[in-house]
């Protein structure tokens, strides 16, 4: 069995990977950032020449990049956050390098996607949100695609994951509002200045999505992530029926989790 665990910003994702990790010995967590066989958040997927030339640009740093770099095929896929350096244009110069946030076009994304998920042979594996939301926040927010698209597009994902023995485990905030608000209080630097939250407010209000429809600030974000949060549970319904299991976020226990999840 693997384990895909989805919901929203601030759900308890990270939480209960860890506590999938502690009550199934043997099965191997993948956290965003980290390389996945199905998955590439924060990670640059690229040529073997791009690859190269990354090396040659950032001489002091390619010791980390090989060791952060996994061959698939004729590509490499770098997890460069895993990498700490003060040079911050290392960080932006890889950033273009991903998938995501319509960097490149929707038949190359789908067939990366498709492809990677087909692909994967590996067992035993829980997986913090690599199913939905990155795939989601791209379709939507970069793609402006429509809920019925986003929908096809996982029954094309449902069939490519033909034959592989997993459960969708989603965390249903009953409040995002008030989910947002912990996540703010949490991710801070030393001072308290909200960092992820700055960056979450510029990544909406910059998007091709908010931008189209007049879309700004805290308000517009937080009725965005209702809806994708609604549009993820129809997905858990209506493609994934038998392989999903809902889960209250923030009041679940781990009885629930035995009784839900691992029965």
């Amino acid at each position: 069995m693997n384990y895909f665990v989805e919901g929203l910003q601030g759900s308890g994702k990270s939480t209960l990977v860890r506590k999938l990790s502690d009550m199934c010995p043997g099965c191997t967590a993948v956290r965003e950032g980290e390389y996945s066989p199905v998955e590439l958040s924060w990670c640059a997927y690229v040529d073997e020449e791009k690859y190269h030339r990354i090396l040659e640009k950032y001489p002091g740093l390619s010791p980390r990049i090989r060791e952060n770099t996994y061959p698939e095929g004729d590509r490499r896929i770098i997890c460069y956050t895993k990498i700490v350096t003060k040079d911050r244009d290392f960080y932006r110069d890889l950033e273009q390098d991903e998938i995501y946030n319509g960097r490149v076009p929707f038949d190359v994304f789908r067939s990366i996607v498709l492809g990677r998920f087909r692909q994967w042979e590996s067992d035993r594996m829980i997986f913090e949100c690599s199913l939905f939301q990155n795939i989601v926040e791209d379709m939507i927010l970069f793609r402006q695609a429509g809920d019925e698209e986003i929908l096809a597009f996982y029954r094309q994902v449902q069939k490519a994951l033909g034959g592989k023995e997993y459960r969708i485990i989603y965390l249903r905030a009953e409040d995002v509002r008030g989910n947002l608000e912990t996540i703010r209080r949490e991710r801070t630097d030393e001072q308290g200045n909200e960092i992820w939250f700055r960056m979450m407010l510029g990544y909406f209000n910059d998007c091709p999505y908010a931008r189209a429809r007049g879309l700004k600030g805290e308000e517009d974000l937080i009725r965005h992530f209702i809806h994708r949060q609604d549009l993820e549970l129809r997905l858990c319904g209506e493609v994934f029926p038998d392989r999903s299991v809902i889960l209250e976020s923030k009041d679940h226990s781990e009885e629930d989790i035995r009784k839900e999840v691992l029965a």
